[in-house]
């Protein structure tokens, strides 16, 4: 088993809140997704492992049993063309838990008439493959998100 945990600070919310439907209907795999702190931050890696693919508005991390976690930041975001995220890490970086991937500022998102919701996605996952998803509540970046049985 491996746990995940959050890359942001904010309240979960659950894949189905988000306004996505490929993420709500979980499409790309199952999870859940945050609605972040209006204020600038820095999304941190979920697990510890090497970023196999690396945009501003989405990361992805892969753990030593081969788990890729998905971090999207916001909803639509990639129409920004990274204006407003700022890299802190690069593909093929090997991070650690908790250490910061992406800069970014959930409110400008917002200002800018998209989603600042993050979903946070176990790729290539059946949807039996998790335990003790959050899907409410309060959440600090680092609190465990979910558990990869």
């Amino acid at each position: 088993m491996s746990s995940v945990s959050s890359p942001l600070a904010g309240r979960a919310i659950g894949l189905a809140a988000v306004p996505d439907p490929v993420f709500a209907g979980a499409m790309v795999g199952p999870g859940t997704a945050i609605d972040p702190l209006r204020e600038p931050g820095a999304a941190v890696a979920p697990v510890d492992g090497t970023i196999v693919s690396m945009h501003p508005h989405a990361f992805v991390v892969i753990d030593e049993e081969g788990h890729g976690v998905l971090t999207h930041l916001g909803i639509d975001t990639v129409q920004l063309n990274g204006e407003g995220f700022e890299l802190l890490a690069a593909k093929g970086d090997t991070v650690k838990r908790g250490q910061p991937v992406v800069r970014w500022n959930p409110a400008a998102v917002e200002a800018a008439g998209k989603s600042p919701i993050c979903p946070v996605v176990a790729l290539e996952a059946a949807a039996d493959a998790l335990s003790d998803v959050r899907e409410e509540g309060e959440l600090g970046a680092g609190d465990p998100l979910f558990t990869w049985k």
